[in-house]
């Protein structure tokens, strides 16, 4: 057995019965709903792995719904796990307040998995519903007129796989088309999983239509599902790939420059994909310049190299509560606009959805971004 896997297990497993002894002595509902309750801990031990592995999956007549049973349990199990320490907490501070009984201590372990199912179910409606679009503009200092609301969708992790098959991916390509935009990014974790499992369910990527280009832009997912196989498929599908270059698009005497580069952590995978901005603007002179980079962290180096705006996405906005939480702790922004030096940076929280179908305080988006003059 892999040693990582089985260090997750053996935490995953110290989790459970921490639930459980947290939860199952305060309700005293008798001994055959406490064996329920330890048969639910016990299928949840043994379906979160399954989820973590999903996309790895062998395709057997059962593959599907074992891998929809594992990633609902994910998100299930990690609402669990956060309101059983915030019911800790609160216990807590009441009882450091003189406040406590077992009335108390009964009706709070009720409560914990009644929401935990409850932000479980909201969060799959809102992950599973169609992306909504979000349109941010960006004040240019020196803009030229003739590139006033140019306009870039940007769309990004969606992280076709195991739970988000060809129609979600169609629904996406149809609202996008529908927005009119100039140009269209992807800036990365478009897959999880191979080639030989997905290229079907990315086939509608080939519709994806705008005068000035469909952009692409790898992500740390791609490095896990065969980053070549996958930037020689998208190509196929009519996409412009971006490894640190770039293009340039004219309107009447303006230029605007778009350019790519490769994930943060790519060179860890592939030693020739090493991100680089200012090997992607090269020497070329344009009045406007925005970069495809799938994590913040780029915005430095970014900024560096003399680019006017980054497209970013990676931290899904943290997803659902608590994650959204940790974001900080390896990105410089979790989502939204914002200020690096003389560079504006704006990171998307993600068309998909990683993992669990859940999304709670992190809507997915589709971005319409306008150019406007400062």
């Amino acid at each position: 057995m892999n040693r990582s896997f089985a260090t997750t297990l053996a935490l995953l497993v110290l989790l459970q019965v921490y639930i459980g002894m947290r939860l199952l002595p305060d309700l005293a509902l008798g001994w055959g709903f406490n064996a329920v309750g330890v048969l639910v801990l016990v299928l949840l031990t043994v379906l979160v792995p399954v989820g973590l592995m999903s996309a790895s999956l062998r395709r057997r007549r059962w593959s599907g719904l074992v891998s929809w049973l594992g990633l609902l349990s994910m998100g299930f199990f990690s609402s669990l796990l956060v309101t059983t320490l915030v019911r800790d907490l609160v216990l807590l501070a009441l009882h450091l307040a003189g406040v406590s009984g077992p009335e108390l201590g009964r009706g709070s372990a009720a409560a914990v998995p009644l929401a935990a199912l409850g932000v479980t179910l909201l969060g799959f409606v809102n992950a599973r519903r169609l992306a909504r679009v979000k349109q941010v503009e960006v004040p240019i200092a020196g803009l030229p007129p003739a590139l006033h609301g140019y306009a870039i969708a940007q769309v990004s992790d969606i992280h076709v796989g195991p739970t988000i098959r060809r129609p979600y991916l169609n629904a996406i390509v149809n609202r996008v088309n529908k927005l009119g935009a100039d140009a269209i990014a992807i800036t990365g974790d478009l897959v999880d999983g191979s080639v030989h499992r997905l290229s079907l369910h990315t086939q509608p990527l080939a519709r994806l239509a705008a005068p000035d280009g469909v952009f692409f832009v790898t992500g740390n997912h791609e490095y896990y599902s065969g980053a070549e196989e996958w930037i020689a498929e998208v190509r196929r599908l009519g996409v412009t790939v971006l490894m640190n270059q770039h293009v340039i698009r004219r309107r009447d005497d303006a230029t605007l420059m778009i350019a790519g580069v490769a994930d943060y952590t790519a060179h860890h995978f592939h030693p020739n994909h090493k991100s680089d901005p200012r090997a992607a603007a090269g020497n070329a002179v344009a009045d406007v310049r925005v970069l495809l980079a799938h994590q913040p962290r780029s915005a430095a180096a970014a900024e560096a190299a003399g680019f006017d705006l980054q497209l970013s996405g990676h931290t899904h906005g943290g997803q659902f509560f608590p994650w959204n939480l940790f974001v900080p702790l390896q990105q410089p922004f979790v989502a939204g606009l914002h200020r690096v030096r003389d560079m504006w940076v704006y990171i998307s929280r993600g068309t998909g959805y990683w993992g669990p179908p859940k999304r709670f305080g992190a809507p997915s988006e589709i971005t319409l971004v306008r150019l406007v003059p400062a």
